[in-house]
């Protein structure tokens, strides 16, 4: 695969003339950008894969949910629904996608949207009764028609965007350059107790006047399904079922120590098919199953012989979580 990605060079300087080139008529107004009245905070990456982006959206809506009515809107990635949707007590994974359906079970307080034209999700939003007033832009990092008033760059700390090179040949969306429309940066999955030099390393790296932050995945004490929950130090302590759909799963399977026990690893956003849950089915036993929060909302559906339970995640700053707070509320 390094091989083939490393050929595909040449598409990689034809992939990157094409985006700096429509960024380039956007920052003219040439293509138009369209304002809202409304504060809009967009949260993306350069890279594709996971830079948790979910996690960091569930940070500002505990933010931001007991001052304000908050709405959400993504894309609702792998979705079998099309336009606007609007979260309501129907809403399944398949209608809106697995985050913001998590996101629609876990904050019931809040509006959660999906629509792959984020200015027309935007205008939907404005135009009914009890309309938000802050709305999160999920994965809007490239999505230029809107023009948000802060947004939010993720970088994963084990996939820098400084150290990665533009698709095919590497991860990247869009040119490194593009950092530069972000007016924070958050470096995320970092290791729990990273160093003040270590990550001043980072930002000499990146080279950006930016502030950077750097944030790290803080797991639950505690697995849940529908009916209860339990101890994690419990749940490592016996045979299981680990499942993980999600797109870097090693951390999360490190943390309820596995290695002696039968893991199954799918891609990132799957549907489930029946084949797929007569395999787990076989393969759980006399086990207990575990799976991500992620996972859960489009396994939830199937009626289990044995109870199936998720552990949360979220996300954490090392330090100055305060600042970085500011920043948000100062903008809004």
């Amino acid at each position: 695969m390094n091989f083939l990605r490393k050929i595909l060079f040449p598409f990689s300087i034809l992939y990157g003339c094409i985006t700096s080139f429509r960024n380039f008529l956007f920052d003219k107004g040439i293509l138009q950008s369209y304002s809202f009245e409304v504060p809009i905070i967009a949260v993306g990456n350069l890279s594709v894969g996971g830079t948790g982006k979910t996690p960091q959206i569930e940070y500002l809506i505990r933010l931001l949910a007991p001052n304000y009515k908050i709405a959400t809107l993504s894309r609702g990635y792998k979705r079998k629904s099309e336009g606007f949707v609007l979260a309501d007590a129907n809403s399944t994974a398949e209608i809106l996608g697995d985050e913001p359906f998590q996101i629609h079970q876990k904050f019931p307080q809040i509006k959660v949207a999906v629509d792959a034209d984020r200015k027309n999700g935007i205008e939907k939003l404005l135009s009914i009764k009890d309309k938000p007033e802050v709305i999160l832009l999920d994965d809007a990092f490239q999505h230029r028609r809107v023009k948000a008033g802060f947004y939010i760059l993720l970088s994963a700390y084990g996939d820098l965007f400084c150290d990665d090179f533009l698709l095919p040949t590497g991860n990247l969306r869009e040119s490194r350059k593009g950092a530069k429309r972000a007016d924070v940066i958050i470096i995320t999955k970092c290791p729990k107790d990273l160093s003040e030099i270590a990550q001043q390393n980072i930002k000499n790296k990146i080279g950006l006047e930016v502030p950077i932050y750097f944030s790290y995945i803080d797991y639950d004490d505690l697995v849940y399904n529908s009916k209860e929950s339990k101890k994690v130090s419990e749940i490592k302590l016996l045979n299981k079922l680990v499942i993980a759909g999600i797109a870097k799963p090693e951390p999360f399977f490190a943390y309820l120590e596995v290695s002696k026990d039968d893991c199954l690893v799918y891609p990132d956003h799957h549907f489930f098919t029946e084949k797929d849950l007569n395999q787990i089915e076989n393969k759980a036993n006399n086990k207990v199953i575990i799976t991500t929060e992620k996972d859960f909302v489009r396994l939830m559906q199937h009626p289990w012989k044995k109870p199936i339970y998720y552990l949360p995640i979220k996300s954490s700053f090392i330090l100055n979580r305060e600042e970085l707070n500011n920043k948000i509320l100062n903008n809004i």
